[in-house]
């Protein structure tokens, strides 16, 4: 992670195709084009190696979570259940089809809590959204069946764990719909992009008119097309598509690469015991884009990130993170207040500013993640894990 560290020649061969058609819009220009469908061709390469029936690219994974929700005819007044750890698109996109965000706390998997989603289950409640956050799966099989039992929705976002598994299955494609995010610093990148994955050919009919302002792409005169749904332009660029062709080729060569990275750090920390490592309901499925430690206490955390940082160790301490844990979310926590949103949607949300988070505050404090390099030699590896070492122990002769 991320895959711009294996930018090369693949890349610029797929540019240059599309430059010299001089076509960059994915739809029409058929004359032009010379049979070149870049967005086409990597929406057939995801289907057949995620082993899903359709692919829908978007512009973002934003844009993808839009789009999933709205196929599925999630909009006013409806409630998705979303954990408390994740990026801040997670409820920009629920927010942004009409429907309500509703947090519920997460477990030492750094994923939905089971537990937590079905006690914030209401009669207004039409999906469950779990984040596989960092690279790995939320508890899929306990949050299926609480969807199955209350007739809901399952809405995976998979936007940071491209490839990853589940018993066999590939994140995304478990649930109702899924969403992947192809942005500058994801496993695979487009530079920008998303895409909406699903089984459901209604589904995928829907997402592909969505995304492209309703046009149902029939025949190939773009002004002469129907719209049978009213949409918005999600659509993605064939030279964004072209470098996502380039990169998607080589997701199984970097998480090959971040899952030796992993192993080998676990392996030299195992004998620590004031670290534990994030719980995953499926090891050999994590696609082992980041490393998360639980230290013994919140001062262990922050101190072992700080000292990475000094070190020049990426490192992320997610309790004060602004983009991706609850705490700092003080624009959503003001929404009751925002003028800008429709009263009655406003009436409906809860306040966001008095809710308690205390369970998620217990686990997400302790806790730091490192994001993986494809860079990393073992060389740089073991000075990684050396260093964490030397924190840690530090920490213990202080202490």
């Amino acid at each position: 992670m991320p895959g711009f560290e294996r930018f090369d020649h693949e890349e610029q061969k797929q540019i240059q195709e599309v430059m010299d058609t001089g076509i960059l819009m994915r739809y029409n220009f058929e004359a032009l084009r010379k049979n070149r469908w870049k967005a086409k061709e990597l929406e057939e390469k995801i289907s057949k190696s995620l082993r899903v029936n359709h692919t829908q690219l978007t512009s973002s994974g934003t844009t993808a979570l839009i789009t999933a929700l709205r196929s599925l005819g999630i909009g006013a007044g409806d409630e998705v259940i979303m954990p408390s750890f994740t990026f801040v698109a997670s409820f920009e996109a629920i927010l942004f089809t009409g429907a309500i965000p509703v947090i519920a706390d997460i477990d030492d998997s750094l994923t939905l809590c089971p537990t937590s989603t079905e006690k914030a289950i209401s009669p207004r409640t039409k999906a469950i959204m779990p984040v596989h956050m960092c690279g790995a799966m939320a508890e899929l099989d306990k949050l299926s069946k609480i969807a199955k039992k209350h007739g809901l929705y399952l809405i995976e976002d998979a936007c940071q764990a491209s490839g990853a598994t589940y018993k066999g299955e590939f994140l995304g494609t478990i649930g109702d719909v899924g969403c992947l995010s192809f942005d500058f610093v994801k496993t695979v990148t487009c530079g920008e992009g998303g895409a909406v994955l699903s089984n459901d050919a209604d589904v995928y009919q829907y997402c592909e008119q969505y995304a492209d302002h309703g046009h149902d792409h029939i025949g190939n005169n773009r002004g002469a097309e129907d719209h049978p749904v009213v949409g918005l332009n999600f659509r993605i660029s064939e030279l964004h598509a072209a470098i996502g062709l380039a990169q998607w080729g080589k997701l199984g060569e970097f998480i090959e690469k971040q899952r030796r990275i992993k192993t080998r750090i676990k392996n030299q920390l195992k004998s620590q015991n004031r670290i534990r490592f994030r719980r995953i309901p499926d090891e050999s499925g994590d696609n082992a884009s980041f490393l998360s430690l639980i230290l013994e206490h919140e001062t262990a955390a922050r101190n072992l990130a700080q000292e990475l940082i000094n070190k020049g160790i990426p490192a992320a301490y997610w309790f004060d993170n602004d983009w991706h844990y609850v705490k700092k979310w003080h624009h959503f926590k003001n929404l009751k207040n925002d003028n800008k949103l429709y009263q009655e949607h406003r009436d409906m949300l809860p306040d966001y500013a008095t809710q308690d988070f205390s369970a998620s505050d217990q686990i997400i404090k302790n806790v730091v993640s490192i994001p993986l390099s494809l860079n990393w030699d073992e060389q740089k590896t073991d000075e990684i894990s050396a260093a964490i070492l030397e924190i840690t122990q530090q920490q213990t002769v202080e202490k």
